[in-house]
């Protein structure tokens, strides 16, 4: 945090506007508050603190009581101050709560609610109006809260100069008082208890990266005897790492070779297989052609009794045809016996009929 204006109000012992320019007092690096009891040193402190947190440390945290018994009774207790936190630039701008007397009646007060502005002034961020949404603010950029913030930075007097007057055992007991160092004892505790945790799992990832030496050793066909230690196992695994990428690539090569032999070695098989198939075929027709020339007695023999069949053919249409047209004339001609004789009979029978 780096403080670069201040400006009082009716705070404290000061009655009217009282401005402390920062910049200017540390611009050699160092500087130093000092005045006679009662000018307003602690008030600075506190005038920071309540800027920052809306309280003051000690036992001048009523805030009830901060405004100045030299100010006019109408004026507000305010304090503004502009500072670098957390690599931010603002404008913090408080009033505390007050009594004032009434205008309105001749007796009476009147209580003035605190305020509070948190102004960004490096343009970025939404400014703040609300008390709790500054606070919360403050307390995310500084990472204390208002108590740690009076125990660390704003040490209170009396504590401090009985912890230059105490022994060793009384100071250290001021200190854990002061610096809440039950804190640092827990994350002593927790670190220690971290240490044990991260030893342990050293050691294991120890023995696992030596059970992997081991494999890698085993699986590269080396005795147990040549197997690197733990601190030469990286240039001793680069090492066998090389020369599994080398025998890698030679492997890939032969490989590719070893297809392409394949390859060719099955385009002549399968050229061999059509020489072989052509040959089998050609063996099967010759077969068939020898049986053909060997039966060609027969087929002549069979020839001439089709080509005499054919000449018989018409021959055999005639005599089927004859044979047809005298079943033909018989069945007629015993028709027309059948017919006279029917007609004879009829002939007959007028004649039998006239006789006595």
């Amino acid at each position: 945090m780096r403080l670069h204006r201040l400006e009082l109000t009716a705070f404290g012992p000061f009655a009217e506007t009282a401005v402390v320019d920062f910049d200017e007092l540390g611009a050699d690096g160092l500087f130093l508050l000092h005045g006679q009891t009662g000018a307003g040193k602690t008030t600075v402190l506190d005038a920071i603190a309540f800027a920052l947190y809306g309280s003051v440390p000690g036992a001048r945290g009523d805030i009830k009581r901060l405004h100045s018994d030299h100010a006019d009774e109408q004026t507000p207790p305010r304090v503004l101050l502009e500072a670098t936190v957390g690599g931010r630039r603002l404008r913090l701008n408080r009033s505390a709560e007050f009594q004032r007397p009434s205008k309105r009646a001749k007796s009476g007060w009147v209580k003035e609610n605190a305020a509070a502005t948190l102004e960004w002034l490096d343009g970025r961020g939404q400014n703040l109006s609300r008390i709790p949404d500054i606070g919360d603010e403050v307390l995310r950029l500084l990472g204390m809260s208002a108590d740690q913030f009076f125990q660390v930075v704003l040490l209170p007097q009396g504590d401090f100069a009985r912890f230059l007057r105490a022994d060793n055992e009384d100071r250290e007991k001021l200190l854990e008082k002061l610096f809440d160092t039950e804190r640092f004892g827990t994350a002593e505790q927790w670190l220690v208890e971290k240490r044990r945790a991260s030893s342990a799992d050293l050691d294991a990832r120890k023995h696992s990266i030596d059970r992997l030496i081991a494999q890698v050793g085993t699986a590269a066909g080396l005795p147990a005897t040549e197997t690197a230690g733990l601190l030469e196992s990286v240039g001793w695994s680069q090492s066998l790492l090389a020369a599994a990428r080398t025998l890698v690539t030679e492997t890939a090569a032969d490989l590719r070779q070893r297809r392409q032999d394949s390859a060719g070695v099955r385009a002549a098989a399968e050229a061999e297989r059509r020489r072989h198939e052509l040959f089998r075929r050609r063996t099967a027709a010759r077969t068939q052609l020898a049986g053909f020339a060997a039966t060609a007695g027969h087929r002549a023999a069979r020839q001439s009794e089709l080509d005499r069949a054919r000449r018989a053919e018409p021959v055999a249409t005639a005599l089927a045809e004859a044979r047809a047209a005298a079943v033909t004339l018989r069945r007629r001609t015993d028709d027309a016996t059948r017919a006279a004789e029917r007609l004879a009979d009829r002939l007959l029978e007028p004649a039998s009929a006239e006789l006595p």
